[in-house]
């Protein structure tokens, strides 16, 4: 295999996990499964089965207790031979969480770990055959709440939705305060 061929290779395995995240982040089912090989098998924390019932199994808990989440990618090995890659790649997950009683404060949680995937190229795409999540740490450090009343017009430029209302959907994006001056 030629380094280009393994650059290319090496950033379409990349796109895919980050297109996990980010189906999982913004609600969007079409995004998380086009990750994943339609036979692909996911374990993730106590759901081990196929990837359409862990969207199903997660989902509920990421809208009921959860504003919001990241998903973030950090550190990230692949080996690749021929079209079966192996990918080991460290992330972190952050979430801010509804209150857990009525009047109670948000809370936020960290967690991080390990997504070991082993990913095939069918048909021309690299897609997740096969996921481990170890999820090797988590806490619930102080939270403060978003700047959102201290910094005028923060949302100016658009706010974070958990759907395809959010500003990373917008064709052409624009500059909302750019847009709208006179």
């Amino acid at each position: 295999m030629s380094d280009v061929q393994r650059l290319i290779d090496r950033q379409d395995i990349h796109d895919c996990l980050l297109r996990f995240c980010r189906g999982m982040d913004r609600f969007d089912r079409e995004l998380y499964l086009s990750a994943f090989h339609a036979d692909a098998e996911i374990a993730a924390g106590p759901y081990v089965g196929d990837v359409p019932g862990c969207w199903d199994w997660a989902m509920p808990m990421h809208r009921d207790a959860q504003v919001l989440t990241h998903h973030l990618l950090l550190n990230h090995h692949v080996e690749i031979d021929g079209d079966v890659a192996h990918s080991e790649c460290y992330y972190q997950f952050v979430a801010r969480n509804h209150p857990w009683e009525e009047g109670g404060e948000e809370t936020v949680m960290l967690a991080g770990g390990r997504y070991i995937d082993r990913l095939e190229r069918r048909d021309g795409a690299w897609k997740i055959a096969l996921r481990t999540n170890v999820i090797e740490w988590s806490c619930l450090p102080p939270s403060l709440p978003p700047p959102f009343g201290d910094v005028p017009s923060i949302g100016g430029n658009g706010v974070s939705a958990r759907d395809h209302g959010d500003p990373s959907y917008v064709r052409p994006l624009v500059n909302r305060r750019a847009a709208n001056k006179p």
